[in-house]
């Protein structure tokens, strides 16, 4: 039996109630067994006592919306590397996302059964996965591949062995696509229901998907397997498409108007922001080699984005933190929490967002987001108070300790 005890910090459960001084953390095995005040605890005396040295104690931290087996490289790099050299990179992804204190992810593209399952046993590390496997997408929509050469070149390779293609139209295509991305074990059903940043050959503003195809992926998640959906949606058309037909999480959300998130909070649907995506292409632009029309679309869809965000925030949607990461380098996750600072969340707020509105959103809230008894022992620990500075956790440094399932996989508090 192994008992941890983290004490000495500011602990923030994820309620977003006040931070308490005084309290401790006690994780048995893989679970938690004990917050609270450190003066109504007896330790055993077989305890691993870890100081937090005055730092914020956190539950693991939640990414809603990353891409583990991609980060964006040029077509030239992409022409010239092997097919299975991806796996061994995401080893690597997998990892540095572990380490930002991200205890639990959801794959919104790309990530096949073996990745978790190699997480899940042990043979590399990283966070817990929920997986969507492939996205949805209408042909010539975001997400095919087609380029203006008449080439097509995918983001991410598809249609091979446990990765389906994604392409479907009309609502028999979509219902059989959406049933073999849940024989390929899909937890949460993806689907393009607008254009996108990163595609050549549409804009964020395209409507993709009919609302009739659209209520058949949901049907087919929900009534069959009890899968929620997600949708890539940043017009508003498109937005108030996938509202209606009952998907569970908007992503991106760049183009929100006052009806759609008047039918948002109606139907209790989840805002993941993703604010760090489109920064990130222009900052990386020339380093990536990032395609000229999505550059153009960055600039054109920024404050637009913010704005969105905002007033979605100020309506009380309920947003969960995600950054698309595989778009952006991976361990740059913590910076989302500061851009969404910026558009008028507490410090406060965006923890709440990132650990306990995030388990929420990916249904894992019984075991996940929250610093009590009886959930899974995932604890980081970040300098100082980050309520005072919660830009400062954009460095990776600031995170000082990970925790997940028990298991200590970063410390550097000595």
């Amino acid at each position: 039996m192994v008992r941890t005890v983290v004490k000495n910090g500011l602990l923030v459960d994820g309620y977003g109630g006040e931070p308490q001084n005084g309290s401790i953390v006690v994780t048995e095995n893989d679970r938690l067994v004990y917050v609270g005040p450190e003066q109504n605890y007896t330790l055993k005396g077989d305890e691993t006592v870890i100081d937090a040295q005055g730092g914020t104690i956190l539950p693991g931290l939640i990414d809603s919306h990353v891409h583990m087996m991609m980060e964006y490289t040029p077509v030239s790099e992409k022409l010239t590397t092997p097919f299975s050299y991806m796996y061994y990179q995401a080893a690597q992804y997998l990892e540095t996302t572990l380490n930002t204190g991200i205890t639990s992810v959801r794959d919104a593209l790309g990530t096949d059964r073996g990745v978790k399952k190699a997480v899940e046993d042990g043979l590399i590390k990283g966070p817990r996965l929920q997986l969507s496997i492939n996205a949805l997408t209408t042909t010539g929509g975001h997400g095919d591949g087609y380029q203006v050469s008449g080439d097509v070149m995918d983001i991410l390779p598809s249609g091979y062995r446990g990765m389906p293609d994604g392409r479907c139209d009309g609502v028999e295509e979509v219902r059989k696509k959406t049933r073999e991305m849940l024989r390929a074990g899909a937890e949460v059903i993806k689907v393009h229901a607008t254009g996108g940043v990163l595609s050549a050959t549409d804009h964020p503003e395209f409507t993709q998907f009919s609302p009739e195809e659209l209520a058949v992926i949901v049907e087919e998640g929900r009534f069959r397997k009890g899968t929620r959906v997600m949708a890539h949606a940043q017009g508003a058309e498109g937005i108030k498409n996938a509202v209606k037909a009952g998907i569970h999480s908007i992503e991106h959300g760049i183009f929100l108007d006052d009806e759609a998130i008047e039918r948002m909070l109606e139907n209790g649907t989840y805002l993941v922001p993703t604010l760090l995506a489109p920064v990130a292409v222009l900052e990386t632009a020339d380093e990536k080699g990032m395609p000229a029309t999505a550059i153009q679309k960055s600039k054109e869809v920024i404050e637009q984005h913010k704005a969105s965000i905002a007033k979605a925030h100020k309506a009380g949607v309920k947003i969960a933190m995600g950054t698309d990461a595989g778009v952006m380098k991976h361990g740059t996750n913590l910076r989302e929490l500061g851009l969404m600072a910026d558009i008028g969340m507490s410090p406060m707020e965006t923890i709440v967002a990132t650990t306990k509105t995030a388990a929420e959103c990916l249904g894992w809230d019984d075991q996940v987001g929250t610093l009590e008894n009886g959930k899974l022992a995932d604890v980081v620990v970040v300098k100082s108070n980050s309520l005072d500075d919660i830009h400062s956790l954009a460095d990776h440094d600031a995170v000082q300790f990970v925790m997940k399932d028990g298991n200590v996989v970063k410390n550097s508090l000595g």
